[in-house]
Formats: structure tokens, C-alpha cells, sequence
């Protein structure tokens, strides 16, 4: 089962899964996204999510984390049954900072309906067609934003959680033609913040992302300008900010 965790400074997440978890989720994600001449418009947010699959392959090829957590076994467990058990099962492990794990959780949103409308014979309650009830993509995105939640659940005040709920869980779509380059900032300034900062902002970062204000205007106008100048599309456009080599989670 997937879980999610805040991150010792306050960071971002952690994520954890089995093998068959992050194999599962990784499916689920592409599936869901579409290809990439799908949702053409969407293509800033698929890459955002896609992001988060190069990290669940890498730990699927051993290059991340890995953690031993309790099974529920036991000596008494094992004599009872007549095995010979590990106690604890190896789980893999990626890490998201906050403001990415933010808009991706959000962006599924958008991917979610989209995906259920293509896939969907009727054109009401497609929720609920015989074509994705028992989706399995779907079910697997959907448990993977319920653990985010719960991990934001656990990490702000309930007030805040509440806020972050109705600002990141709204009936309009919200990352279409989405200007990445305000993501980036977002996740430069926040990895400067000190850990005490970084926590009380979360649901301020959740905010900003979900209602495109002052600031995302500024820097979407800004990108629009430079791609004119440069003769290029506004996705090729790179914020001035760099990332640090090392990310102290």
C-alpha cells in the first residue's frame, strides 16, 4: 500500500511502496495522462506528473531509497503457522518537494476527468459507467492523492487542511496551459525557507497554485515575452532559478 510522509525538514514528501505499489502506480499514472498527443493543452502538467514516474522507475531499478518496515509478523505468528517469516518487508522510497507533490496532486484532478470522459460511453455520471467503476488506473491515482491527503492531514493544522481542501479540490480546472516556469520558482523559494517556514507555508504554496494571482500572471507574462523574442514556444522558456545539487529533505 502506498503512504506518504512529510519529510524530517519540512521539504516535502516522502513516498513509500512495495515493489508491486510503485510498478502499479507507475501504470496508473502513464495511463491516466494519456500519450503526449493527448490533452495536448495539458502538456506542462503531464510533465509534472511524469516526473514523479522517472522516480518510481528509478526506484524500481534501485536507484532511490529503500526502507524495512513491520509486517505484523512475529515469532509467535510464525511457530502458530509453522513458517519462518522475515518481520519486516522492504518498501521503496522517492521524495517530492512540497510545491511539486502540491500541483501534481491537484493537476490529477484535471487528468482524472479527462481521462474518464475519453474512456466513458455515457455523457453523464461517467463516473459511474461500466467502463471506469472498477477502474483500475483510476482507483490506484485516486488511493495515491487520498495518501498525499492524508499526509497533508497530518502535517497541518485542521483548519489549514480544511482550506487546502476546498482551495485544491474545486470544480474548474485549473492547469490548463499551466505556466510551469511558477512552478519552479515556487520550489526554488520554498527549498530557502527555513524548516519552520517551509512548514507554515504549505498551505499558502497550495494556495498560490491553485489561483493563478499577481505573481503567476507576472511570470506568465514574462515567459510569453521572452519566447517572442527568443522564436520559441513558451514551454522552452527556463525560469531564472536553479536548483541545488543536494536537497536536504
Amino acid at each position: 500500500m502506498i503512504f506518504v510522509k512529510n519529510t524530517p525538514n519540512n521539504t516535502g514528501v516522502a513516498i513509500y511502496g512495495d515493489h508491486l505499489d510503485f510498478e502499479h502506480l507507475y501504470d496508473a499514472l502513464h495511463e491516466v495522462v494519456g500519450d503526449e498527443d493527448e490533452f495536448v493543452s495539458y502538456s506542462s502538467a503531464r510533465i509534472r506528473i511524469l516526473g514523479v514516474c522517472f522516480d518510481l522507475r528509478h526506484a524500481l531499478m534501485g536507484d532511490r531509497e529503500i526502507e524495512f518496515i513491520d509486517n505484523g509478523m512475529n515469532r509467535d505468528k510464525m511457530k502458530l503457522m509453522s513458517v519462518m517469516t522475515p518481520e519486516k518487508n522492504v518498501y521503496l522510497k522517492i521524495n517530492a518537494l512540497w510545491p511539486e507533490i502540491l500541483f501534481v496532486t491537484m493537476a490529477l484532478n484535471d487528468f482524472i476527468r479527462l481521462y474518464a470522459a475519453k474512456k466513458a460511453k455515457k455523457k453523464y455520471d461517467i463516473y459511474l459507467s461500466r467502463e471506469l467503476i472498477w477502474d483500475h488506473s483510476l482507483a490506484m491515482v485516486r488511493g495515491f492523492q487520498a495518501a498525499i491527503a492524508s499526509c497533508i492531514k497530518d502535517t497541518v493544522s485542521p483548519a489549514s487542511f480544511s482550506r487546502m481542501m476546498n482551495s485544491m479540490n474545486k470544480d474548474y480546472t485549473w492547469f490548463e496551459r499551466y505556466t510551469w516556469q511558477y512552478l519552479d520558482i515556487l520550489n526554488c523559494r520554498f527549498l530557502e525557507w527555513d524548516n519552520e517556514k517551509r512548514l507554515k507555508s504549505i498551505p499558502t504554496i497550495a494556495k498560490r497554485l491553485a489561483e493563478r494571482g499577481e505573481e503567476y500572471n507576472q511570470i506568465k507574462k514574462e515567459a510569453q515575452t521572452a519566447a517572442k523574442v527568443y522564436g520559441t514556444h513558451v514551454d522552452n522558456i527556463k525560469a531564472a532559478i536553479e536548483y541545488p545539487e543536494i536537497i536536504d529533505w
